[in-house]
C-alpha cells in the first residue's frame, strides 16, 4: 500500500500525474462550494456534502501522512496545517452538532495546494515554464484574494449587515486592493480594520508585482553557469551580469 501512495502523490507515471491533478481540481471545487454555500442557509444537503469533502480531505491528508519521511519537519508547512484547518472545518458539526460557521473560511486555505501544482507544472509543461513568472503572480494574488475575502466574510457575516456573503466580502476585497473605496461597504471591530489594512499593504504590494510581470520584457529561465543569473533576453547569447557565453535552448526557425 505504501509503495502504491507513493507512486501516486510522487511518481512521474502518467496515472500519478493525473491523479495528482485530480486531487488539484478537488481543491478548486471544495473553494466553490464554500463560495456557493455562504448564500444559502445551513441544510442537510450541505451537511452531507460537508461530510463527503471532510472525508475526502481526511483520506489524503492521512494518505500524505503515511508516505511522509520527515513528519515533524512536514508538520512545520503551512500547506499541512491549512489541511487540518479544512478537515476541522468541514467535519466539526459531526462532532460538535453545530456548524462552528466561523471556522467555514479556513476550507479556502485548500488553495495552497496550488503550489504544488506550479511546482509539477514547472516540471510538465514547456507553455508554463516560458510563462512561469506572469503566472506566479497572478496565482500569488489570486490565492490572496481569496483568503482575505475568507477572513473578512467570516468576521464580519455575523455582526456587519453591509456583508451577508462571499461576494460582499469579495467585493470589499476587491475595491480595497485596487484603491477604488467606494465607501458603500466598511467594516466593523478593530480585526476586520486590521484585516482592511492588511488588504492595503499586502494586496496593493501583490498587485503592482503582477503589473510588473505582465508589462516587462518576457524573460527566458536559464542559469548561467558562471554567476548564477537565471532570468535573461530570450535572444540572449551572453550572459548580462557577467559576460559568459550562454547556451538557451531553442526551437529554431523555420
Amino acid at each position: 500500500m505504501s509503495a502504491i501512495l507513493k507512486e501516486l502523490y510522487g511518481g512521474t507515471s502518467d496515472r500519478a500525474v493525473n491523479f495528482r491533478y485530480g486531487l488539484v481540481a478537488f481543491d478548486l471545487v471544495t473553494v466553490l462550494f464554500v463560495i456557493v454555500t455562504s448564500f444559502f442557509e445551513r441544510s442537510t444537503w450541505i451537511f452531507v456534502l460537508d461530510l463527503i469533502f471532510g472525508t475526502v480531505i481526511l483520506l489524503d491528508f492521512i494518505a500524505r501522512a503515511w508516505i511522509e519521511d520527515h513528519r515533524l519537519r512536514a508538520m512545520l508547512r503551512l500547506t499541512t496545517w491549512a489541511d487540518i484547518a479544512a478537515i476541522i472545518s468541514f467535519l466539526a458539526p459531526v462532532v460538535t452538532g453545530q456548524a462552528l460557521a466561523f471556522l467555514r473560511v479556513l476550507r479556502t486555505m485548500r488553495l495552497l495546494r496550488s503550489y504544488d501544482l506550479l511546482y509539477r507544472l514547472r516540471k510538465d509543461s514547456k507553455w508554463f515554464r516560458e510563462r512561469e513568472d506572469i503566472i506566479l503572480a497572478v496565482t500569488n494574488l489570486i490565492v490572496f484574494l481569496f483568503v482575505m475575502t475568507g477572513l473578512i466574510y467570516a468576521s464580519q457575516v455575523n455582526v456587519n449587515d453591509q456583508i451577508n456573503n462571499y461576494a460582499d466580502a469579495f467585493y470589499f476585497t476587491v475595491t480595497t486592493l485596487t484603491t477604488t473605496g467606494f465607501g458603500d461597504i466598511t467594516l466593523h471591530t478593530t480585526w476586520g480594520r486590521m484585516l482592511a489594512v492588511a488588504v492595503m499593504i499586502f494586496g496593493v504590494s501583490l498587485f503592482l508585482q503582477m503589473l510588473q510581470v505582465l508589462f516587462r520584457p518576457p524573460k527566458v529561465r536559464h542559469e548561467c553557469a558562471n554567476c548564477g543569473l537565471v532570468l535573461h533576453d530570450a535572444d540572449a547569447v551572453h550572459c548580462k551580469q557577467c559576460g559568459e557565453t550562454i547556451y538557451i535552448q531553442t526551437e529554431g526557425a523555420i
